[in-house]
């Protein structure tokens, strides 16, 4: 029998957890600003499907192997940290189009958004959070998958938000001075966002 009280609070966290700022969330204001809806889809995909597969990862067991190893977690800190300051200083120097249809820049693509969850804390934050305090310690493997599919069927829509957000800006951030400044203070907040993390 499945326990529909558990599933609702691992679907509260799902969406708390998704809705929220983070790096994955400041890229993707960015790029719905720099990029516009349509061109940031394979952005959203990747995280969504990176997350999923970290989940799923998670649910087989690779918490243990940070329990074995427990400098494992804090070196994949700070190589996330190292190429998020790589993103974020595409995002302050970004040679963004001003107007949609124009080809300048590319937004970050599926297999680096994907990627990008292995060394990302918060991502990898959350999936253990989500394992450790809500999957019941007798869950089976088809409860496992399907409430897996539960979180990314929540997070994908949040995701996409923020990009709807970035493309609402969009139409405020039409000058260049005023683009260049909006992504310096992204770069900065998507900076930000990591710090709280690598002191957990």
């Amino acid at each position: 029998m499945i326990d529909w009280q558990i599933v609702i609070s691992m679907a509260m966290f799902a969406f708390a957890s998704s809705i929220t700022p983070g790096p994955n969330n400041m890229m993707l204001l960015s790029s719905g600003v720099n990029y516009g809806f349509k061109r940031t889809i394979a952005h959203m995909l990747g995280i969504s499907s990176g997350h999923l597969v970290m989940l799923l990862a998670i649910g087989a067991g690779l918490d243990q192997l940070f329990q074995a190893f427990p400098l494992g977690y804090p070196i994949m800190k700070v190589v996330g940290f190292c190429y998020l300051l790589y993103l974020a200083w595409r995002i302050a120097f970004n040679q963004s189009p001003l107007k949609r249809g124009e080809t300048k820049g590319h937004p970050l693509g599926f297999i680096g958004a994907a990627l990008f969850q292995w060394v990302n804390p918060k991502a990898l934050l959350m999936a253990i959070t989500y394992f450790s305090n809500y999957m019941p310690i007798d869950a089976s493997n088809t409860f496992i998958f399907f409430t897996c599919l539960m979180f990314t069927a929540i997070n994908l829509p949040c995701l996409g938000l923020w990009v709807l957000l970035g493309t609402q800006l969009e139409r405020v951030l039409s000058k260049p001075r005023q683009r260049q400044i909006f992504n310096v203070v992204m770069a900065l907040l998507l900076v930000l966002s990591m710090v709280p993390v690598l002191f957990l």
